[in-house]
């Protein structure tokens, strides 16, 4: 890293100068490390690291990450930066200038949908050397947390339509050419119905790309572009560079009664008339609702080409047990609710057309990625007792908690059928776990017991990606459950260690 900060020796521009420290800096965002937080392992460390070797290209390093680290690496920059000058040291050229800039305006290139944005800030040094950085906020997948909405007051928005949830950052990048990229934005906003370009209050826009930049922060493997790392600290420094006080819309609500509300009036309207099978179009419909209200910020009347295909194709197959009847229906329920969820919200036309030819398109590939359990032979009525709650991505690991749900296991004063057990209540999960570990002390017993109950919970995920992980390499699933109780015996009160652990341990190299 301090032979790359040697480029910094070479640079007169601070915006040079200060991507060359990002694209550093970039060099580990997202990593995960053993035993501590990477910024302050590796970030802190570097500046230890500078402030030790006192070079100019040391002292160059120093003055930008004072700019564009986290508060604390800033801090101990800043502190290591000046002791260096004090021993005589040389600055680079642009030093005094670095991180001098100053907002002259933002806009947002938006789709129609309400899929993504692109948020474009101008920035200069006193006027000079103008440059933009344009942030791609994708708005089609959840990962802020509620604490990311800092919109306390703020006014709900009406059937969760006008809201503007922060959304993500997938991407970033700088402009030189600020006239003519400003110039393509308004052109493809006056030439295209589905594109709407405005300027924006630089104040909602640090709102904006605070929260989406925090929900990126906070997902693990974001699915961010290839370059994010090494725009990702100077974004976070120009974000600050914004003026402060934007408030964001508070997510709406979806409760039960808007629920039904909303399905009653869809399937009363024109779009559902032809719909044969009413009882499952009604189904349906609570999936589709479900799905706008749980994994699309609140928004269940939104309707997009993207949304309506990951529906389809991804959540639906992953997280919902459907009957035949309904895996034939929802295609056409989905078509119809395009219309209907389309004209109530105002999307123009051309993008009602272009999402029923996504949905089209997806028809055929639905009926390839959704499988029913019944077509790998798996019991309809052994499927049904693992899924009470009809969510599919909890089969494989539930199976894997509970893998005995037939035949007889002798008490003292009984025997009990297991197929008559409900895996779902505390009190049979305890008598299947007792058939699978004869004569084990209750302690052993009540270990396997939390573990299946996390397990069958999904708390958290990272408990499954590991047992699996183990599996793929070759260990026997007897062996994976003691390995992931004696995770959970250690850090019981750790969630967060406890991830990092499951973490480390999905690595385990293959047994002997």
């Amino acid at each position: 890293m301090l032979r790359h900060a040697r480029e910094l020796l070479a640079v007169r521009s601070p915006l040079d100068a200060e991507l060359i420290v990002s694209e550093i800096l970039g060099s580990w965002w997202g990593h995960r490390v053993e035993g501590g937080d990477v910024e302050k392992i590796i970030g802190e460390g570097l500046v230890d690291h500078a402030a030790a070797a006192g070079t100019p290209a040391a002292l160059a390093l120093l003055t930008g990450m004072a700019y564009l680290g986290t508060t604390r690496q800033a801090i101990k920059a800043e502190r290591a930066a000046l002791e260096l000058m004090d021993r005589g040291v040389a600055r680079p050229g642009w030093a005094d200038r670095v991180g001098m800039v100053a907002p002259e305006a933002c806009y947002v290139s938006r789709d129609v949908y309400g899929d993504q944005d692109s948020v474009v800030c101008v920035y200069s040094y006193g006027g000079e050397e103008r440059h933009a950085l344009v942030v791609l906020v994708d708005r089609t997948r959840p990962g802020a947390p509620p604490s990311a909405y800092a919109a306390q007051g703020a006014p709900a928005a009406g059937d969760g339509e006008r809201a503007a949830p922060a959304g993500m950052v997938r991407d970033a990048w700088v402009s030189s050419q600020v006239d003519r990229l400003l110039d393509h934005c308004r052109r493809e906003g006056r030439e295209n119905p589905l594109v709407r370009f405005e300027e924006l209050d630089p104040r909602q826009a640090r709102a904006l790309l605070e929260a989406a930049l925090r929900a990126t922060d906070q997902t693990d493997d974001p699915p961010v572009g290839e370059t994010f790392g090494a725009y990702h600290a100077f974004v976070r420094a120009r974000v600050r560079a914004l003026p402060p006080g934007g408030r964001l819309p508070r997510p709406p609500a979806c409760s039960s009664d808007l629920h039904a509300k909303i399905g009653v009036e869809f399937l009363a309207s024109d779009e559902a008339e032809e719909l044969s099978d009413r009882s499952a179009a009604s189904r349906c419909v609570d999936r589709i609702i479900d799905y706008g209200c749980t994994c699309d910020f609140g928004r269940p009347l939104r309707v997009s080409p993207v949304k309506c295909q990951r529906f389809l194709l991804d959540w639906l197959p992953r997280k919902v047990l459907l009957s035949p009847t309904e895996q034939e229906a929802v295609p056409h329920v989905l078509a119809a609710w395009v219309r209907w969820a389309g004209r109530r919200t105002g999307l123009p036309e051309e993008g009602i057309r272009a999402t029923l030819d996504a949905v089209w398109d997806a028809t055929a590939k639905f009926a390839e990625a959704y499988r029913d359990p019944s077509a790998f032979g798996l019991d309809r009525e052994v499927v049904d007792r693992l899924l009470p709650d009809g969510d599919m991505e909890a089969l494989p690991r539930r199976a894997f908690a509970l893998p005995f749900l037939s035949g007889t296991h002798r008490l003292p004063d009984r025997v009990v059928d297991l197929a008559a057990l409900d895996p779902a209540d505390p009190r049979d999960r305890r008598v299947m776990i007792e058939f699978e570990h004869p004569g084990a002390p209750p302690e052993h017993v009540a270990a396997h017991e939390r573990l299946a109950e996390r397990l069958w919970d999904g708390d958290p995920p990272q408990l499954w990606e590991t047992a699996q992980a183990l599996l793929d390499v070759g260990y026997e699933r007897h062996e994976i459950l003691h390995k992931l109780i004696d995770l959970l015996d250690v850090y019981h009160d750790d969630p967060q260690g406890l991830r990092r652990a499951l973490r480390v341990l999905r690595h385990e190299p293959p047994p002997d």
